[in-house]
């Protein structure tokens, strides 16, 4: 058993505290909870003011952001692909995926998928930061976690050694996705 609870928070930097939270609360139905604003780190005692805010990302779950006028502008790491760093967010159906995914476009942002990943189907799209977040829709069960959870260790020992992807959870690639599947179809 872990010795941590979950996590507390994650923290990203922000370009515009304020435009920030209105995004996440405008688009995403996040509650905006706190803000704490410094003059000086209180980790470092380094005078560096900043404004860090805090959303309810759902079901205790806390994603903050710093927005730190005197550093240089916000810039990614030009060495790691853009899909690779993201923030997903877990969402309660298909359906809402969809729904979502109308409301996003609607508001003029480009949205990427649905993407099937077999036991999870997914949209993306970026953040006024540049942050790209990812909204997913379980669709797997138990069993299917399980299998999954089974070949894990066998699947990363792999890899450690080839450098290649194993085969092991082949299966879940080849599934349809549950959105292109009718009512009436099996796993539907």
């Amino acid at each position: 058993m872990s010795v941590t609870r979950r996590i507390h928070h994650v923290a990203y930097r922000c370009r515009d505290a304020r435009e920030t939270v209105e995004f996440y609360q405008s688009l995403l139905d996040m509650d905006f909870t706190l803000a704490i604003a410094e003059d000086k780190v209180p980790s470092t005692g380094e005078p560096d003011p900043y404004m860090h805010v805090f959303l309810d990302a759902g079901m205790g779950n806390v994603l903050a952001f710093f927005e730190l006028p005197n550093s240089p502008a916000m810039g990614r790491d030009g060495n790691t692909p853009e899909w690779v760093q993201h923030i997903a967010f877990e969402i309660d159906s298909l359906e809402t995926l969809m729904a979502m995914k109308q409301r996003l476009e609607e508001a003029g942002l480009d949205v990427v998928g649905p993407v099937n990943h077999g036991v999870f189907e997914s949209i993306y799209f970026f953040d006024p930061n540049g942050h790209r977040l990812e909204l997913a829709a379980n669709t797997g069960s138990e069993e299917d976690l399980r299998r999954l959870k089974e070949v894990a260790p066998a699947m990363l020992e792999e890899w450690s050694r080839t450098r290649r992807a194993p085969r092991h959870a082949a299966w879940l690639h080849e599934r349809p996705s549950k959105l292109a599947q009718g009512p009436d179809e099996p796993g539907a």
